[in-house]
């Protein structure tokens, strides 16, 4: 092809590409509108005094019959209560964000809270997640996992961190052993997948980033950064428990970046350990204890069962709640 050809070919394609996505959005945004109205005039019949399950029940029964008759598939009684459960959970129309798709409001609705809403809703319309990605994120409790979840102007690192991470795609067998550099590299061919568990604002720098000074050489095993925080966040691997030795290591490891890395315009450097095991009494009585910009996170290398993820955020948010108070 020539040319010109080619500029003719490109300008072409990309008007139609912007027309069908104008359509699917608008398209969209009608669907999101119907289900709403319809969720609402169900809730409104309930509030007629007419709160028994069984009236419910019936009602949405026939009601599925006689609209699937009358427009086919999309209105059986499923459907019709996820309608319903839609406009429970998003009240105002106005507030709905079209970017998102039926399929994604059908998980939405679920969660209890607006706050946990709001989050969900923001991540995944920054972070173009699809409905399968949503799914897996409230699914691995990423909301809570979360150490601060305020919708602040200006975000901290602590807005990023979760702990623990979950990294059960990385496909490591969590009952058999495994080394440092082997974790690394698994990170490396799921570095897509460790961005989305890792957060926003995130871009992948280096591995192994070489250090020199004076007298010696480092490597660093991950470097990143984060465009929202404008800072560089390097990461430390350690496949065993925690310990001091550890925690100097990431500490000289910030310090060095500040002073041979970091931009004149970027921010204070972010230095985070992930480790299989967290001695919480090592972090308590550390440097990692009095500084804002080292962390230590546990990760695990499977999807826990629900009740025993909850208890180990629930035991890392009141210890995280104590050390602020402290």
């Amino acid at each position: 092809m020539e040319l010109a050809e080619s500029i003719l070919f490109n300008a072409i394609k990309e008007i139609i590409v912007q027309s069908r996505l104008r359509v699917f959005r608008m398209a969209n945004s009608a669907l999101l509108e119907s289900y709403w109205h319809i969720g609402k005039l169900i809730v409104e019949d309930e509030q007629q005094g007419k709160h028994r399950a069984d009236y419910g029940k019936a009602t949405l029964k026939v009601l599925s019959k006689q609209l699937t008759l009358e427009f086919g598939k999309g209105f059986d009684e499923r459907n019709l209560n996820n309608m319903r459960a839609f406009y429970n959970a998003f009240q105002i129309w106005y507030a709905v964000r079209t970017e998102l798709s039926w399929t994604h409001y059908r998980l939405l609705s679920r969660l209890d809270g607006e706050e946990k809403r709001t989050f969900y809703i923001n991540e995944a319309i920054s972070g173009n997640w699809s409905s399968r990605v949503l799914q897996r994120q409230i699914e691995t409790l990423s909301f809570e996992r979360t150490l601060t979840n305020a919708n602040s102007t200006t975000p901290t690192i602590q807005d990023f961190i979760k702990d623990p991470y979950i990294f059960e795609f990385l496909g490591i067998n969590p009952e058999t052993s495994t080394t440092e550099r082997n974790l690394e590299t698994a990170i490396i061919d799921h570095l897509q997948k460790f961005l989305l568990e890792f957060g926003k604002g995130f871009a992948f720098v280096a591995r192994q980033q070489h250090i020199v000074t004076d007298t010696s050489d480092f490597y660093i095993d991950l470097v990143f950064y984060n465009y929202i925080l404008k800072c560089f966040v390097i990461i430390d691997l350690k496949t065993g428990s925690l310990n001091h030795q550890d925690i100097g290591q990431i500490d000289m490891y910030v310090r060095m970046y500040n002073d041979l890395k970091k931009g004149k315009d970027d921010n204070p450097t972010i230095g985070i350990l992930l480790c299989s095991e967290k001695d919480e009494t090592i972090v308590k009585y550390s440097v990692l204890n009095d500084k804002n910009q080292l962390f230590a996170s546990k990760y695990l290398l499977y999807l826990p069962k629900e009740e025993e993820l909850k208890n180990i955020i629930e035991q890392d948010r009141l210890r995280f709640e104590l050390d602020n108070k402290s």
